[in-house]
């Protein structure tokens, strides 16, 4: 069984941070991605690189997989993923992009933008908690 957790900012050791995801809008829409060998939609994100600053992974992951140029990002929690005893770390974006640009040739095939959570997902058990995650705080803020 999968489980999601949600930690403050900082209190997690920054080393244990291995992943970065970015819940992202543009024109009041989602922004949902699929992997060039996939038939689902995730969210924007990806591996922290070796030594690599986490919020310099999620504006690469960003750029990367979405062709986003402008953009304002923030780091709103830690999340964790845990499979039976073991728990993987990552941190959770939202951006707001102001102009998209042509995709990058990388592994995403398709960005396609969405009213909201689309059904059919790469990581059901996950993507849900961490998008509701920031539509709470969405919310909170307006």
């Amino acid at each position: 069984m999968i489980r999601v957790n949600f930690y403050d900012l900082n209190t997690i050791e920054d080393s244990k941070l291995r992943f970065a995801v970015i819940v992202a809008r543009y024109s009041d829409k989602w922004i949902f991605v699929r992997h060039k060998k996939r038939e689902t939609w995730e969210i924007p994100g990806g591996h922290r690189e070796k030594d690599e600053d986490i919020n310099y992974t999620a504006s690469r992951e960003l750029i990367e997989e979405t062709g986003a140029k402008d953009f304002n990002i923030i780091p709103i929690c830690i999340y964790s993923v845990c499979r039976g005893e073991e728990e993987s770390f990552g941190q959770l974006f939202y951006a707001k992009v102001e102009s998209l640009e042509e995709l990058p040739d990388f592994e995403i095939g398709e960005v396609k933008l969405f009213d909201s959570i689309p059904e059919n997902l790469t990581y059901p058990m996950i993507q849900p908690y961490l998008f509701n995650k920031i539509d709470k705080y969405l919310k909170i803020l307006n």
